[in-house]
């Protein structure tokens, strides 16, 4: 929920600074910053809960915590490379591979009550999945929509 707030708050605060700056509203620019603010959000949890967010990880992947860090990185590189116009386009595509990728994590996650900030399994289950499964749809279409369509 809170990388939804990110997302949110900062594309609403982009949009006034950049119609402030440039006299008109630029979508693409602040939907693309938005979604980079959000990436560089979720990459601190992939440093912060390490241990929880290894459970995440599906069984036939080795190195879990290395993937946690490896994946992290991966999102500090996809927030730079949205906010370069010329790299914009070939990373959103990038991103929207990366984001299906990740996806059955989040579906083990809910399947296993995994609470990944405190690296526990009694996080909030199946139910989770009702929210998170069209949350991931939903940053996928703006990824989509605001880094390549526009």
């Amino acid at each position: 929920m809170k990388p939804l707030f990110v997302l949110i708050g900062v594309f609403i605060i982009s949009l006034f600074v950049t119609r402030y700056a440039t006299g008109t509203y630029n979508f693409a620019l602040s939907g693309s910053i938005a979604m980079a603010a959000m990436l560089v959000f979720t990459t601190i949890g992939h440093f912060a809960f390490p241990k929880g967010m290894a459970l995440m990880v599906p069984n036939f992947v080795p190195f879990k915590t290395g993937m946690v860090y490896l994946t992290g990185l991966l999102e500090l590189a996809f927030a730079i490379g949205l906010l370069l116009k010329d790299w914009r386009i070939d990373t959103a595509w990038a991103l929207l591979v990366f984001l299906a990728i990740m996806l059955p994590a989040n579906i083990k996650t809910a399947l296993q009550h995994i609470d990944y900030q405190k690296g526990t399994f009694d996080g909030p289950g199946p139910k989770y999945l009702w929210f998170r499964i069209p949350l991931q749809l939903f940053f996928m279409a703006w990824v989509y929509f605001f880094c390549i369509a526009l």
